[in-house]
């Protein structure tokens, strides 16, 4: 991470949250993303994409790329932030508009992984973050009673879970069947501890 900054990723599907940058945080619209922000007062440092779907800004820094491409716009922003050095990442209105481009940007979290990063994916009741073998993430005791749902990004994974309604310690989990959706926290700190495989967390608890 660069100095313990972030890169905050805003993309097109409007939504009610929005980053909030601090000192030497990136702030990269892509796309038709700076519209919303625009309309809302907050002002990316970068706007970045092909701009099939909204004309580019003329008062702002603008990376302009063909249509024809293999990236899509957030995927283009991603690997600006990674340029610029950024380890964290924190991405908005991603989530919620076309079910291929929701897809694509669930394929980003482990683009971004595999580039020695970590992506929260920030939605208006949600946060999804992917989360590798040998990864544990803790969710604190105040957020009783939020959704937390767990998918195999593979073939298979197994993780331990404490806190939650569902727990256990060697849980599986496959690609063909959702056995981890819909589980709940309690008043207990929840711990979800990855121990083969990669697995996809949504949760209504803020990441």
């Amino acid at each position: 991470m660069k100095n313990g900054s972030i890169c905050h990723i805003v993309a097109a599907v409007k939504g009610n949250r929005f980053p909030e940058k601090a000192s030497g945080d990136l702030v990269i619209a892509a796309d038709a993303g700076y519209l919303w922000l625009t309309e809302n007062n907050v002002t990316p440092d970068l706007v970045i994409g092909d701009f099939d779907s909204a004309p580019p800004p003329k008062n702002a820094e603008v990376l302009r790329f063909p249509k024809e491409k293999d990236d899509t716009d957030t995927l283009l922003a991603i690997r600006e932030g990674l340029s610029r050095g950024y380890r964290f990442f924190r991405i908005y209105g991603a989530i919620g508009g076309l079910l291929d481009h929701t897809l694509a940007n669930l394929q980003s979290l482990a683009f971004l992984s595999e580039n020695g990063a970590v992506g929260v994916i920030v939605g208006d009741t949600e946060c999804v973050r992917l989360l590798e073998s040998g990864e544990s993430v803790t969710l604190p005791a105040k957020h009783e009673g939020k959704r937390v749902s767990l998918f195999a990004y593979g073939e298979k994974a197994r993780a331990s879970l404490s806190g939650l309604y569902y727990a256990g310690d060697d849980i599986l989990f496959t690609d063909g069947f959702p056995l981890g959706v819909g589980n709940l926290t309690t008043e207990k700190e929840a711990v979800i501890k990855v121990k083969e495989g990669r697995l996809l967390l949504v949760t209504e608890v803020p990441l």
